[in-house]
């Protein structure tokens, strides 16, 4: 077996396949999470408060349960329509049973992480390396939606990528340890070194403490000599992408943006290609 996947011709199929099927399981994590969270938040607030929790009587809501459903007429999902990217196609983009549209997101989110994962492993290989990078790329796709739709970082999923970082950076798979700490480290102050200096000089928030968290997960994965590489590509995409989006949608420009997709993107290219970014473009500055 372990021959059979050190082949490219099989390994990047399957792991594209593989990335399909979660990118099924990213699309429930990006929708329910944030709700699981805000009822939690409620239930701790009525608690807090010393008064009824009126959701402690419903049907319980996780990743797993209840079954997903159509959200206009309650059809549920059958196994068979639920195939990534097939069962779309087959159905006609529509609910089979009311022919409510369907989202083409949520194909597109499947595609995107099938694609995702296929590339971390054409980079890689087969390897000890190679199902981290799955995990850590899988994370930042569900990351960088949940910002995008909610303007929220779960600590659920930051947090745990930071330490997964660290542990798997004690084994040397990716950088050292101490370049992965220090990455960890660094990457914290460095935005809540910004957030406040941006807040004393407008007196207002410029960005969340889940970005903070994201770049010290960054931080612990790529190790502290990508993060300038993180930080420059991420503003700079971000402060072009964010400036657009503000033109073509006629937004207030005091409206926050997002900056974790931004981050998360920035992240991951770091983290499969930092070093030749960096390498090539040293041996431009010499050559000039």
């Amino acid at each position: 077996m372990e021959v059979l996947f050190s082949q490219p011709l099989v390994l990047i199929p399957a792991v594209l396949i593989l990335g399909l099927v979660v990118g099924s399981f990213l699309n429930v994590v990006v929708y329910r999470l944030p709700i699981m969270m805000e009822r939690q938040w409620k239930s701790e607030c009525c608690e807090f408060l010393e008064i009824a929790d009126s959701e402690k009587k419903q049907e319980p809501f996780n990743l797993v349960v209840p079954n997903s459903t159509c959200p206009n007429c309650g059809h549920k999902i059958q196994p068979w329509e639920n195939i990534p990217i097939i069962s779309y196609l087959f159905l006609g983009g529509k609910c089979s049973n009311c022919k409510t549209r369907i989202s083409i997101r949520y194909p597109l989110v499947e595609l995107a992480t099938g694609i995702f994962s296929a590339i971390a492993a054409w980079q890689l290989g087969y390897g000890p390396g190679l199902l981290p990078a799955l995990l850590f790329t899988w994370c930042l796709v569900t990351l960088t939606l949940i910002d995008a739709d909610h303007k929220l970082l779960p600590d659920n999923i930051t947090l745990p990528l930071l330490w997964l970082g660290l542990l798997v950076n004690s084994q040397g798979i990716f950088t050292d340890l101490t370049s992965a700490v220090f990455g960890a480290a660094a990457g914290y102050l460095v935005l809540w070194s910004v957030y406040w200096l941006f807040k004393i000089l407008r007196g207002k928030e410029g960005m969340g403490y889940g970005d903070f968290k994201l770049l010290a997960a960054l931080g612990a994965w790529c190790g502290w000599q990508q993060l300038a590489l993180i930080i420059i590509f991420s503003a700079g995409v971000g402060a072009i992408l964010g400036a657009l989006f503000l033109m073509s949608k006629g937004k207030d420009k005091s409206e926050p943006i997002p900056f974790g997709p931004f981050l998360a993107i920035a992240g991951w290219i770091a983290f499969l290609w930092g070093d030749s970014i960096v390498n090539s473009y040293t041996a431009f500055l010499i050559d000039q």
